[in-house]
């Protein structure tokens, strides 16, 4: 056995658990903690997510379980009783805590000179910015893949791309960020509506991805559904030129470029939207 097998058998994933304790949804933990972990490759976290603890009985449920399986402890925690309860008992486990919000809360407060509003789940009210997120999904689900064309011309942005390049799941990203969006597939031998290419409002990007990616992805798809996986859907030259023919209508009317193969839906998105911005302040 070489040193180099002895190093990479010396590795070896270790399962650890982390807790989420939080008084609203606890989405913002999530993030963090993912986040986190996944700086850490061969740490696998056990996740375990106490949400809407909003009183002492469902703090106790909590700490009943980071008791059972103890790990690390991640906290957002308005109530201040609440607070120290789970900051006291976690010390008398020897459990690490951290309240993940106090360094960013601190930095506004002496940056601002006022005290925080001290209210729970306060970045989700119900306002005008909240209404106009649902609004853009229900504006993404109602133009998705081609849908009511004659209404893309109120998106924000316009995704166009062969099949399987995440415009979907890219449009309902965006929407959470409040952008309107609509997508539309290139489908091989059907020519792209005039309409399009005659809206102004709407930023359009062009989706791109590797042909073998394509094909692995679309792959799955069919193996999920039961279809045949042996067509020309799957065919990597077909896939190619459907590629090229994309790359080529793009180019032709000059909407910008985003390759997928490997971004994730957030990273696509941040670009979108760093393009979206780009263009608003010209």
């Amino acid at each position: 056995m070489t040193t180099k097998d002895v190093q990479q058998n010396s590795i070896r994933s270790i399962y650890f658990h982390v807790h989420l304790v939080s008084d609203s949804t606890g989405e913002t933990l999530v993030g963090i903690s993912r986040a986190s972990c996944a700086q850490y490759q061969h740490g696998l976290a056990v996740e375990h997510l106490h949400a809407l603890v909003r009183s002492e009985l469902q703090l106790e449920k909590a700490l009943e379980s980071i008791k059972g399986f103890p790990g690390v402890v991640f906290y957002t925690m308005v109530n201040q009783k609440r607070r120290r309860r789970l900051e006291q008992k976690c010390a008398e486990l020897n459990i690490a805590a951290v309240s993940v919000l106090d360094p960013s809360l601190a930095t506004l407060g002496r940056y601002l000179g006022a005290p925080m509003s001290s209210e729970i789940g306060a970045q989700r009210t119900m306002d005008a910015e909240y209404f106009s997120r649902m609004g853009a999904l229900d504006f993404a689900m109602n133009h998705d893949d081609g849908q009511n064309i004659d209404g893309l011309n109120q998106a924000d942005i316009i995704l166009l791309g062969v099949s399987r390049t995440s415009k979907t799941p890219t449009c309902i990203y965006l929407a959470n960020r409040g952008f309107k969006a609509g997508n539309i597939p290139l489908v091989p031998g059907a020519a792209l509506s005039k309409q399009i290419t005659s809206y102004t409002k709407p930023l359009i990007v062009g989706l791109v991805s590797s042909p073998d990616r394509i094909v692995q992805i679309r792959r799955h798809r069919l193996t999920s559904l039961g279809d045949n996986p042996d067509t020309d859907y799957v065919d990597k030259q077909t896939v190619r030129a459907e590629m090229m023919q994309a790359k080529r209508l793009f180019a032709k009317h000059k909407w910008p470029v985003v390759d997928v193969t490997r971004r994730s839906i957030e990273e696509t998105s941040a670009r979108i939207i760093n393009l979206y911005q780009d263009r608003s302040s010209q």
